[in-house]
Formats: C-alpha cells, sequence, structure tokens
C-alpha cells in the first residue's frame, strides 16, 4: 500500500460513509492509515420511502465502522483517528454545521470526499416517480454542491490549499438501463467538479472526480440481483457477462476507489484537477 506522508496530520471529511462494506468506508479506512483526522458522515435513520433504513447508514453502524477504523490505527501504533457525526446532506444547516463543528475541533478542513449517494432507485423512465428522481438528484449532485459550497468556503478561509474528491461513477460517462436519475446525477457531478476546479485553483484547491465501475458493496450486490432479474439472467451469467467486459478480468472492490482518493489527495497529484479519473480495469475507455 503506497504511502502518503503528507496526509498525516490533514483533517478530511467522507460523507455517505455510514455503512459497512461501501465505498465511504474504505475511503475513509484509507486515509486514517496513512494519517488523517477523518469524519464520517451518514443519515443516521431511515427518511420515507426513499431512504428507508436498508440503505442509509444508521447511527449505531456509522459508531461501529468509527469504531473499527480506530481500532485498526491503535494496532498500527500511528496516527489517523476516525470520529462519526449524522449528516443529512440535503439539509443546508447540517452542512454547515458539521463543518463548522470540524474547524472548532480538529482545527480546519482539508479534505471533502463527497461519496453520499442513492444508487437503488432503479426503474425505467416510464416507472420512475417524481419523488424518487428527486431524491437521487437531491443527494448525488445538490448534496454534493453544498457540501462542496461550505468545505471550500473553510478551506479559502484557512488559506492552506485543499482537496475535493468527487465519488462519480462509470454511470458519470455512459448510459445504463434504469438508471436516468443516476446517471443524471452522476454526468453532472463532473460538470460540478470542473467547475470547482477553475474556481478554487487560485486558492489551491484541487477538485477531481473518481469515476469506478461496478463495485460489489452492499449496494452493489442489490444491483447485481436488480439488473440479473430485470435482464432475464441468472446471478452467475450477469456476473460472467461483467467480468467478460472489463479487460482486468474483475469487478472493482472498494480498495480501488479508496487508492485513487488517496492519491487524488496527495502532493503527488497536486498539479491535477478537475478531472474524471476512471477506476474501471479498462472497461471506460473514454
Amino acid at each position: 500500500m503506497a504511502n502518503y506522508p503528507e496526509l498525516k496530520g490533514k483533517v478530511a471529511l467522507v460523507t455517505g460513509a455510514g455503512r459497512r462494506q461501501g465505498l465511504g468506508e474504505s475511503i475513509a479506512r484509507r486515509l486514517a492509515h496513512e494519517g488523517c483526522t477523518v469524519i464520517i458522515s451518514d443519515i443516521g435513520h431511515a427518511n420515507g420511502a426513499e431512504m428507508p433504513t436498508h440503505a442509509v447508514g444508521t447511527q449505531s453502524e456509522m459508531d461501529a465502522v468509527a469504531a473499527e477504523i480506530n481500532a485498526a490505527a491503535m494496532n498500527r501504533g500511528q496516527g489517523g483517528a476516525c470520529h462519526a457525526m449524522t449528516l443529512d446532506v440535503l439539509e443546508e444547516t447540517q452542512v454547515k454545521a458539521v463543518i463548522a463543528a470540524m474547524v472548532t475541533r480538529h482545527g480546519g478542513l482539508d479534505i471533502l470526499i463527497n461519496n453520499a449517494g442513492v444508487g437503488y432507485l432503479m426503474k425505467p423512465i416510464a416507472e420512475l416517480s417524481m419523488s424518487e428522481w428527486d431524491a437521487v438528484l437531491g443527494v448525488n449532485l445538490r448534496g454534493a454542491f453544498m457540501c462542496t459550497k461550505y468545505a471550500a468556503e473553510a478551506m479559502v478561509q484557512q488559506g492552506r490549499g485543499g482537496r475535493i474528491v468527487n465519488i462519480a461513477s462509470q454511470a458519470a460517462k455512459s448510459g445504463f438501463p434504469f438508471a436516468a436519475a443516476y446517471c443524471a446525477s452522476k454526468h453532472g457531478l463532473i460538470g460540478l467538479t470542473r467547475v470547482t476546479a477553475i474556481e478554487y485553483g487560485k486558492h489551491q484547491i484541487t477538485a477531481n472526480a473518481v469515476c469506478p465501475n461496478h463495485v460489489t458493496t452492499g449496494l452493489g450486490a442489490w444491483q447485481n440481483e436488480y439488473f440479473s432479474n430485470a435482464l432475464g439472467m441468472s446471478m452467475d451469467q450477469y456476473m460472467t457477462a461483467m467480468k467478460g467486459r472489463i479487460p482486468l478480468g474483475r469487478a472493482g472492490v472498494p480498495e480501488d476507489t479508496a487508492a485513487a482518493s488517496a492519491w487524488l489527495c496527495s502532493d503527488d497529484a497536486k498539479y491535477v484537477t478537475g478531472e474524471a479519473m476512471n477506476v474501471s480495469g479498462g472497461e471506460e475507455v473514454h
């Protein structure tokens, strides 16, 4: 595993990181391994039909994730700590409050990972309700915008630059059936990334996106089942077809996205901004 000593002591916020085996957890674990103080956030509770308990990071699960990351840091005998904070990225007052609390308690905010997302409302366009469309666009794009706005404000006031990494998707560059809202939100996230890079470059704040292909997290397992059924395939057939499209011959794992995110936060990537970086095993080639 690469080591970026310059990340030691940095303060990072990773949204949507309250579920075990998710991308957010893996990114938080990697940043803590690099010595960052990491705040993981999630909504903490169910919120209507579009955000059921099985699809969100509950407070208890989020606390458990933080405790596991801290235990790993203690076992290594080196820096890195993790704290859990409830955050609904759709609520502007909560976004402002969490970032203000980070600045007060931890001395600033150096890294923002916009990972919170809704990837489980998959339906044909004809069946997708407006409330479902709004939920996906709200969390995936509006939430990322608000977190970017207030994180960048804090970074500018600190005067020491910063890193913003948006967790997009292969769906930010290609279309997929039954994923109109998801694809639209992730395409929009790339646009937000590019404008953020342009506007904040003068403050030495970089903004980039990571675009993974399918990753079998807890959400990914649900997607496997949904799409295999929707396409009339067995799970084995679906997974075999997926691997056949990927030059490296396997689906992604959370650590792939975590590694790319850590690199973008490091000094090795200090001259990289406005990019949408494929982490797809060669499946997404444009």
